[in-house]
């Protein structure tokens, strides 16, 4: 019997999101809810990753985060469901750093991973005012 569950996150970007699988190598790609009158609705997008076993990963938009959706008995990824979120939300953060402080005029200068898995992110911005 399946049993879909719904995870709550904190991901709120789909661009960010996106880019934060990509660059794990987690294989995705859009899907876009429907109108009722079968419009695309460009407000309204997620993110589905397809398994093997053909019981798909979906992130899917509830109005305020992007929720990830599975079946817990048909998981298939190579790692536990609460690793495969703190990977994914760890990316997504660097990339909401990244993405954010590049809006307001900073640019990455170094970027290492530390032995305790974390990341270190420096960032500089001219001040152009003399």
């Amino acid at each position: 019997m399946s049993h879909f569950t719904n995870i709550k996150t904190s991901f709120q970007n789909l661009s960010y999101l996106e880019k934060a699988l990509n660059n794990l190598n987690i294989k995705n790609t859009r899907k876009q809810k429907l109108f009722s009158n079968n419009i695309p609705d460009k407000n309204n997008c997620g993110l589905i990753i397809q398994q093997l076993n053909n019981m798909d990963i979906e992130f899917s938009w509830n109005g305020k985060e992007y929720e990830l959706i599975f079946d817990h008995s048909f998981w298939d990824q190579p790692y536990p469901i609460e690793t495969f979120i703190d990977k994914i939300s760890q990316q997504y953060a660097n990339e909401v750093i990244f993405g954010e402080s590049q809006k307001i005029g900073f640019q990455p200068i170094k970027y290492a991973k530390n032995l305790d898995g974390s990341n270190t992110i420096i960032l500089q911005r001219w001040n152009e005012k003399k």
